[in-house]
């Protein structure tokens, strides 16, 4: 039986001649990822564009399906990467271990601003919670 599942590969290209925020989650569906994290990107988006920023990502080392659901859910804007197996987030030292958790290797809580792929900024969170990945705090930066 062939399966329907393919793994994709995170490339740049998207973000060439862009401004894009790139913000990462553990998981989509997850208490603070779906109810206080992502919420606040949405309901600022006029914000960010009046800023500068051509398009908000969000990322989560979860499969591309659970991530369109997510994003559906959410009224995301823009687009929804699947990180799966947090290889991306991994390469960049931006991953974390909940396997204790029953989570696996996840994507850490981090914000990426990039402007045609240079990297203006990067934050991740220290630990639980929201302290400089959340809205105003990305706001902020640009």
């Amino acid at each position: 039986m062939e399966s329907i599942f393919t793994a994709t590969e995170l490339t740049t290209d998207a973000f060439k001649g862009k401004k894009v925020v790139i913000v990462s989650v553990p998981g989509a569906f997850t208490p603070t990822c779906h109810v206080n994290h992502l919420p606040p990107y949405l309901a600022k988006y006029d914000e960010f564009r009046a800023k500068g920023v051509d398009q908000i990502y969000v990322l989560a080392a979860n499969d591309p399906f659970v991530m369109s659901g997510w994003a559906k859910a959410q009224g995301l804007k823009d687009k929804a990467i699947s990180d799966t197996y947090a290889k991306w987030s991994e390469s960049m030292g931006l991953s974390v271990d909940l396997t204790e958790g029953g989570m696996g290797v996840r994507s850490a809580r981090y914000v990426l601003i990039l402007d045609d792929l240079k990297v203006v900024s990067v934050e991740r969170e220290p630990g639980r919670g929201l302290t400089n990945t959340d809205a105003d705090t990305t706001l902020s930066k640009l």
